[in-house]
């Protein structure tokens, strides 16, 4: 069953853009990936390569040193790493963290930190969770105080997502704790030569072995006031929310890559792999299965095709994103499950992609919102 997963928003320069993303996964990402599993970070250079060529912040405006182009550009980029099993490069999170300066930040702010990302100079953190506050960002506890014209900030965070390479990390405090949402900022931190920030372990996870993820301290780390993102107290928990959509999206469309990618090598595998005298493709067991996981991809396309396109016109909504993180990580892990089971004993080998995809699945339907805060955001929108 040889399917061709075509894209609504697909174009002739979007095919020539994704055969470049195609060739640097391939030449620069997949060689190093076992290197990069084992010392948990693909690595400064990499993202140095990727900014040379353009392929960072390709949806910021050319103005602030970006690409110039829109989220299907950066979507490519996404879909090619994940449909080879490739999670250790976080520039989704990086382009997050470009999009928060973009949309809430200053001038100042764009015009200091935007052309660094762009190059790879700078490699963007986001520091949200802590280690007792998940997915309530109102019980943080992290602190920052006002003392003349700077801040200081005192708290830990973990699971940071670029926490180990990160040149900038934008740090969601409270600068007053006594105002619930609204007492919720975020501040710019510098990591280089910055006194009282100290990265701690790179986690030890289930899955995303390349992926570095972290744990930040920060004792008594000084920043300017000038560092407040978009230089305005309070903002914090309005500039987060505002966001939501173009970062679960992403997630969405990671999954469906990832299905795609999980789909192609497993009808690769049974149509060589032979059992009872013939490929195991024959089998009518083996049949059902695909056309089952076939039939979710195509009905997950055409879903996930319609919130791009929502977004490029600007009218996804908090909900609808929701529903496509929510929906796209779940039948991500049904998937990859299905797909598993096809490959046998060779399906629970970390040599083959589709082990890595299973294990780097689960967290899909726990970051950015997990799939039980995503159906509470779903049920107050009916």
């Amino acid at each position: 069953m040889a399917l061709t997963f075509t894209r609504s928003w697909a174009d002739e320069d979007l095919d020539r853009w994704r055969d470049t993303c195609s060739r640097f996964v391939e030449q620069e990402l997949e060689p190093g990936d076992e290197a990069a599993r084992q010392r948990g970070n693909v690595g400064k250079d990499l993202w140095l390569k990727a900014g040379e060529l353009g392929l960072l912040c390709t949806d910021i405006p050319e103005t602030w040193g970006g690409g110039g182009g829109d989220f299907r550009h950066e979507a490519v980029i996404y879909e090619e790493c994940s449909r080879r099993g490739l999670s250790g490069w976080g520039n989704s999170v990086h382009t997050i963290v470009a999009h928060y300066f973009l949309n809430h930040g200053t001038e100042e702010q764009r015009q200091r930190y935007l052309p660094r990302m762009a190059r790879g100079e700078l490699v963007g953190a986001i520091a949200m969770t802590e280690p007792g506050t998940g997915s309530d960002l109102q019980g943080i506890r992290t602190r920052a105080e006002k003392q003349g014209d700077h801040f200081v900030i005192n708290g830990s965070k973990t699971f940071i997502t670029n926490g180990f390479l990160a040149g900038v990390v934008l740090v969601v405090c409270k600068t007053d704790p006594t105002q619930g949402a609204r007492g919720t900022s975020i501040l710019i931190v510098e990591t280089e030569h910055c006194e009282g920030f100290r990265v701690g372990r790179v986690l030890d996870k289930m899955g995303m072995k390349s992926q570095d993820t972290s744990e930040l301290f920060f004792d008594n780390v000084t920043v300017p006031a000038a560092n407040l993102l978009g230089g305005q107290v309070g903002q914090g928990f309005y500039q987060l929310m505002g966001d939501l959509p173009y970062e679960r999206l992403i997630i969405g469309v990671t999954a469906l890559a990832c299905m795609e990618g999980a789909y192609e090598a497993t009808l690769d595998y049974v149509r060589e792999r032979k059992a009872f005298g013939k490929p195991i493709a024959d089998l009518q067991n083996t049949r059902f299965k695909l056309a089952e996981v076939a039939t979710q991809i195509q009905v997950g396309r055409a879903f996930i095709d319609r919130c791009v396109e929502s977004l490029l016109a600007g009218k996804l909504d908090t909900a609808t994103a929701s529903m496509a993180k929510l929906w796209g990580s779940e039948a991500q892990g049904r998937v990859l499950d299905e797909c598993l089971q096809l490959f046998g004993g060779y399906g629970f080998m970390n040599e083959y992609m589709i082990a890595r995809m299973y294990a780097d699945a689960r967290v899909q339907r726990i970051y950015g919102g997990t799939s039980e805060i995503m159906k509470e955001v779903i049920s107050r929108a009916l």
